[in-house]
This record gives structure tokens, C-alpha cells and sequence, in this order.
């Protein structure tokens, strides 16, 4: 059975719990509950787990009644019983949302049926629980689309990005991990899964390379299964970056990250003292983070995503524009196809630059390029692909394949090789140009022909929500701004 396979096959099952009253969130979390007991025999863990907690007691317990208090008593005591860190961390705080025994019975009958191994012998447990987050993210009730970046985006920032083993990678806004586990995912194909490390190097790279920061509990735990679903014991902090905690990290060399949309709550600015340019724009404040955390070797890198007011935005978001091309080379801007997301209406980019090794004058031109405009309408009819980025790669890279990029690609930026690609949705706007237009970074569009196609639009219902979500997103700015000038 393939991963996918088995991923629909779990999703299906929350079906069976709609008379519990459970929701699809709600489902994803007690499915990280009982997975992770069913991994820890897999995996051959559970000399962390009492005895009376092994998957086994669940499985073979024939009263449903008995085999749920035993659940419940385990979710309630075990953060207090186990000397695991990460049991401690996944089951911090946990209680569970079933309310009949039988479905208990249910779930764990079923997951125990799973042969969670492919064909090729190949450990499919990471895979299929990344779908199953892809599909909770799709719930629009679950709210939860907020916290997961489609994948494709994903695997083609780490591919431009390289990766390098002895590298350390963060993610600020972590959501599930899902960067950290794509990069992650990207050396073990380059390096032979670690196999040829020493167990110094090995050991770095399970540990050391890759961490995060997550502000929400729930999703803090997806990310935390994430990660050791995929061999990995990153740490991932329950912490808000935008705190004085963001103050200790720093010095990596690379960042991935698309820090959450919106305002802070109630226009709030951040509470560390170390921006020089505090404001209440969430995404503007990790923006200032993220260029901050990196080295000042030339070399650390990161690609962030980022929504159009962060381009054009006057006062603290000119500022601090001007402050990141000073002290970072910006060389690119992606600017993405709406719908991509599941936040409807959000129009979005990726932002690419290099930490310089002075303050002033990294930025000499700005690279754009527009998948937005005049491209199909991305959906159920036309799924979101990594096929969709082969023109923005190979005008990156200047002229690497998209079917190559990950072999062959050194992450290095020519300018030479830049200009010999003919793309008209590819283009160089120099610095002096963009300080001419107030440091704005909102260009690089080109004309749009759907504004006289009707039949590009799109569904009305699509056209009506992403109307509704900039309605919206206009309110909760001008009520921070209320809140600023009262």
C-alpha cells in the first residue's frame, strides 16, 4: 500500500468519529497522540512508555471500556512518568476528544492493520503524516492552513537556497517543520542519507542543523511528530519569536520561513528592544529578525515569504526595506500566483537574499520575477506543482533545468548568466531605480491581459472570499492604527 494510500485511509477515518462530535483538528491531534504510541514500537522506543502504556496493551485489551480509561489515565500522567524529552514535549498538556470507547477501539484496531512500509521497504510514516497535515491544512473550518506552506514552494526555496552539511538552519515561524524537514530532506538525498558521516557529523545533523519556533501549542505538537516521524530530533521551541527570546537566535546560516499573516493582536509591537524599527506589522517585524539572525559572512542565506504590504508599506516598512538592502543583497523576488495558500485573497512573495559582511550598499539590483500574472487559477482543477516553478528556476539559476536543480545547482547568483535569459516575466530593476520610487519593492508585474478575459477570473465564490479576506485584512490594519493614534 502506498503512503498516500494509507494517508486516505486515516483521513477516512475521522468520518467515524463525526458523531463524537470530533473535528478534522482535533482528529490530526489525537492521531499524533496514538500514532506516536504505535511509533514507538515500530521504532523500538517504548522502553520510554510503562509497561502498561506499550501500543500492544491497547491493541489486546478486549474490554473498549478498560482500554479508554487506560488512554486517558496515560494522556494525564505520562509527561510526568517518561524521561524523554520528546514524549514529554508531544504529550505536553494533552487530553483527549473522544468521548465513546468504541472509537477509541476504532482508531487504534485500525492503525494497527497499517503495514507502514512500502513496497521498497522504505519507512513511509513521515510521508504519510505530512499528507495528513496537507489535508487538515485544506479544512478551511480547521483554521489550520495558516500554519502549513505548500509543499512545492517549499522543496523549490531549499533548492535554490543549498543547503550544506555542518550548516545551521532555522525557521522562526516554524508551522509543522515544514521547511526545516524539505532541507533536512535535501542533504540526506545529496549525502547518501548520512550514511558516509562520521557519527560527530551524523550526529550534528540530526540535532544540531535544523530548529524552529512555534507560538502555538497544537501546532508546536504536529511539528514536534513531524520531525521525528522524519529522524530528526531538531529542537523546536514553544516560544514566540517576537519576544525578548528571539533575541537569542542568531548566527545561522540559512533561515527558511513564512511568518503568519496579519497584524499583531490588538496592534501590539513587539516586546524585545532590539529592532530599530519596532511596529505592529507582524511580518515586517520577522522580517527585521531574520536578516538580523543571519551571519555576517556573505554567505548566510534565506528566502522568506512574504505578502504585498510588506513591499510597499510607507513609514517603518520603507525603513526597513532600506535597512535589508543595506545591510543584505536582495537579488530576487518571486512574486507567487494568488490561491496558492489556503488563506484565501493573500497575494504573496518569496523574498531571496544574502547577508552582507559590511552594513551599507549590498543591494546593487533586484532580479523580479512574475508567476502571478496571467496564470491559471490553481485549485482542485489545476493543482499546485513544482512543474509550475521551471521558468522562475531556470531564470534563477541562469539556465539550470528544473529536472537538474537539485543535483547541479551551487546556489551561486550571476548577474552574467541572468542576463542571458529571455523571459519576459524575468526582470532587473537596479537600486537606484527603487530608492527613485521610495525604496519600494511592489514592481516587477507585467501587464495583466486577464483584466479583459472574463473567463480568467475565476469562480465567483473565489472572487467573493478573497474580496471578503482583503475587506478584512484592511479592518484589523485600520483598527491597529486606531489603536496607535488613541
Amino acid at each position: 500500500m502506498s503512503s498516500q494510500e494509507i494517508a486516505n485511509k486515516l483521513w477516512k477515518l475521522c468520518n467515524v468519529l463525526r458523531d463524537d462530535g470530533v473535528t478534522y483538528h482535533q482528529y490530526l491531534n489525537e492521531l499524533t497522540y496514538i500514532l506516536f504510541l504505535k511509533l514507538s514500537e515500530v521504532k523500538g522506543f517504548d522502553e520510554h512508555l510503562p509497561e502498561e502504556y506499550h501500543w500492544k496493551s491497547f491493541v489486546n485489551e478486549p474490554d473498549n471500556n478498560e482500554a479508554f480509561l487506560r488512554y486517558r489515565k496515560f494522556l494525564a500522567e505520562i509527561s510526568s512518568k517518561t524521561s524523554s524529552d520528546s514524549i514529554k514535549e508531544i504529550y505536553a498538556d494533552a487530553s483527549t476528544s473522544l468521548r465513546k470507547p468504541v472509537n477509541f477501539d476504532t482508531l487504534v484496531q485500525a492503525i494497527d492493520k497499517i503495514d507502514w512500509y512500502e513496497e521498497n521497504e522504505r519507512d513511509a510514516m513521515g510521508d504519510i503524516y505530512e499528507t495528513l497535515l496537507e489535508k487538515n491544512a485544506g479544512e478551511k473550518k480547521s483554521g489550520a492552513g495558516q500554519y502549513f506552506t505548500p509543499r512545492p514552494l517549499i522543496n523549490v526555496m531549499v533548492d535554490l537556497l543549498v543547503p550544506k552539511l555542518g550548516e545551521k538552519w532555522n525557521d522562526p515561524a516554524a508551522g509543522t517543520f515544514g521547511f526545516m524537514i524539505s532541507a533536512d530532506h535535501y542533504l540526506r538525498t545529496k549525502n547518501d542519507d548520512y550514511y558516509k558521516l562520521s557519527d560527530k557529523e551524523r550526529k550534528f545533523q540530526e540535532e544540531e542543523a535544523f530548529s524552529g519556533v512555534e507560538l502555538v501549542g497544537d501546532a508546536h505538537r504536529l511539528a514536534l511528530m513531524n520531525a521525528r516521524l522524519h529522524g530528526m530530533e531538531s529542537k523546536i521551541y514553544l516560544a514566540d519569536t517576537l519576544t525578548e527570546f528571539g533575541k537569542s537566535l542568531k548566527n545561522f546560516d540559512g533561515v527558511l520561513a513564512n511568518p503568519p499573516f496579519g497584524t499583531k493582536k490588538g496592534g501590539e509591537r513587539p516586546s524585545r528592544d532590539d529592532f530599530t524599527f519596532p511596529t505592529s506589522n507582524k511580518q515586517l517585524n520577522f522580517l527585521q529578525h531574520i536578516y538580523r539572525s543571519l551571519k555576517k559572512d556573505g554567505k548566510a542565506r534565506a528566502a522568506v515569504v512574504l505578502p504585498d504590504n510588506v513591499l510597499f508599506e510607507d513609514g517603518d516598512g520603507q525603513r526597513i526595506r532600506r535597512d535589508l538592502m543595506d545591510k543584505c543583497n536582495v537579488h530576487t523576488i518571486l512574486r507567487l500566483p494568488t490561491g496558492i495558500f489556503y488563506a484565501a485573497g493573500v497575494k504573496t512573495n518569496v523574498l531571496f537574499f544574502t547577508r552582507g559582511t559590511t552594513e551599507t550598499g549590498n543591494t546593487k539590483n533586484v532580479w523580479f520575477y512574475d508567476m502571478r500574472t496571467n496564470v491559471p487559477n490553481y485549485g482542485k482543477r489545476t493543482p499546485f506543482t513544482e512543474k509550475a516553478f521551471e521558468e522562475f528556476i531556470k531564470a534563477y539559476t541562469g539556465g539550470t533545468g528544473f529536472d537538474e536543480v537539485e543535483e547541479k545547482y551551487d546556489g551561486l547568483i550571476s548577474e552574467k548568466k541572468r542576463e542571458k535569459i529571455k523571459d519576459e516575466r524575468w526582470n532587473k530593476i537596479s537600486r537606484e531605480t527603487i530608492a527613485k520610487k521610495n525604496d519600494s519593492l511592489d514592481l516587477g508585474l507585467i501587464a495583466d491581459s486577464s483584466i479583459s478575459n472574463g473567463e480568467d477570473l475565476g469562480e465567483p465564490v473565489e472572487i467573493a472570499e478573497e474580496a471578503l479576506a482583503e475587506i478584512q485584512n484592511i479592518t484589523k490594519q485600520l483598527n491597529a492604527m486606531i489603536k496607535e493614534l488613541s
